[in-house]
């Protein structure tokens, strides 16, 4: 399946994808794609509720002009993987780690896939991160085996990791203060169920800046693929049912050119995964 939410931002209505420009609403019987949701074996009872709407032709609404916001409500915690493609790593200088490297960004960071980026007050250095989204589906810790992890996944989704990078590399302390401005994390479209995806390992990535590609990878170079770093994760915090994991960029970022592109107002991104679909954001200034 292919979840996706439609409405006004904070009205979204929970819908599931019948092809690339029909969905089937189902907010009379599902409230949202939250933590309440997943860890009630939602899934389970959507797909029974799609079969049954999918054969009723006169249930099905066309995509159009309706905003489409975030795939899942406000997470419990958005966790991060730096560094996690090789290529990456080498363009920014640094050693391929040897553990993944975790930051946080704020839950109120996520926005919808085709959402305004809005500039920080301050910001010097804006750039973006196209990147792998993992929604988990149940709470899980300590799990055994990447079978497990692989279990407690209910769906992948696009993400744009973007960052401020004097916040994050200049002013000292962690990352998360150059992550956490609003709007820095626009997900979706849709969140695909994992059924619906061949090999997660080898999804192509893409990311353009004002029609030009910038990055242009693939899940391949993963140094840690979805299913370590779910099961990393495990072993030292609990994951809740809706928590989404971004999982690492490919080359191409900002910060790796010589000199470094940074993100202007005006700017427009255009990003996406194969099989997951695409984003379209507009950089706005400050407010």
């Amino acid at each position: 399946m292919r979840l996706v939410r439609i409405g006004p931002a904070g009205a979204e209505r929970p819908a599931v994808l019948v092809d690339d420009e029909t969905y089937i609403d189902v907010s009379d019987v599902i409230a949202d794609f939250d933590e309440k949701f997943f860890g009630n074996d939602g899934l389970v009872v959507l797909a029974d509720i799609v079969a049954t709407r999918s054969r009723r032709p006169e249930l099905h609404r066309r995509l159009g002009e309706d905003r489409i916001g975030a795939p899942i409500a406000r997470p419990h915690q958005i966790l991060c993987v730096g560094l996690n493609f090789s290529d990456h790593a080498a363009e920014t200088g640094q050693a391929v780690p040897e553990e993944p490297i975790i930051f946080t960004k704020s839950p109120n960071t996520l926005v919808g896939p085709n959402d305004d980026v809005r500039i920080p007050r301050g910001a010097t250095k804006p750039d973006w991160e196209v990147e792998l989204g993992i929604v988990i589906g149940r709470r899980c810790s300590y799990l055994d085996s990447d079978e497990q992890a692989r279990d407690s996944i209910a769906g992948f989704l696009v993400v744009n990791d973007v960052s401020e990078r004097a916040f994050q590399l200049e002013r000292s302390g962690q990352w998360c203060k150059g992550k956490s401005a609003e709007t820095f994390n626009p997900a979706g479209p849709w969140l695909v169920t994992p059924d619906e995806i061949d090999d997660i390992l080898s999804l192509r990535m893409w990311l353009d800046i004002n029609g030009t590609r910038h990055q242009d990878g693939s899940t391949s170079t993963m140094i840690f693929d979805p299913y370590f770093i779910v099961r990393y994760l495990s072993q030292f915090m609990v994951l809740e049912p809706g928590d989404l994991i971004n999982t690492g960029t490919p080359p191409g970022v900002g910060m790796g050119y010589n000199p470094p592109i940074w993100l202007q107002p005006g700017d427009i991104m255009e990003l996406g995964i194969e099989s997951l679909g695409s984003q379209r954001q507009s950089v706005v200034a400050p407010r």
